[in-house]
């Protein structure tokens, strides 16, 4: 009886690991469409002519735009790996989680954090910046 507890809790503990992995793959995929977005954003037209410094700020955020889509395809990687292991642990009639596999998720989890966090700041910054130098629609006058 206790054997099949533990093989449940382990099950259990797996599939925890598992539903958090897919939590992270889907604030990736939010991530890429709303990095999508903010090129276009900076790439378009839609700013006030004579800032000083406009262009230069635009291709500072596209440069670092770049360097966060590169660290979050690393760790994706990382985190792509992570899930097979558990897969390959799911697989297996007599699966246990380790030691090891929880320290790697926590790992990652701070990673992920992480990089979530550094993009959901250049976001703000971004925003903060180009919504107040946008162009306007002046209101048509009947």
């Amino acid at each position: 009886m206790e054997k099949k507890n533990t093989i449940t809790d382990n099950g259990r503990k797996i599939a925890l690991l598992h539903w958090k992995i897919q939590q992270w793959k889907l604030r990736f995929q939010l991530m890429d469409e709303e990095i999508v977005f903010i090129k276009r954003l900076l790439d378009s037209n839609a700013f006030k002519p004579n800032i000083p410094n406009l262009f230069e700020r635009l291709q500072d955020y596209k440069t670092r735009l770049l360097d966060i889509e590169k660290r979050n395809a690393a760790v994706r990687t990382q985190v792509s790996l992570h899930e097979n292991n558990l897969g390959n642990e799911l697989d297996m009639a007599d699966s246990s989680i380790s030691a090891e596999d929880i320290r790697k998720n926590d790992s990652l989890q701070l990673e992920v954090d992480e990089c979530q966090g550094d993009y959901q700041n250049l976001k703000s910054e971004i925003f903060n910046y180009t919504g107040s130098i946008l162009l306007m629609n002046k209101p048509e006058v009947n």
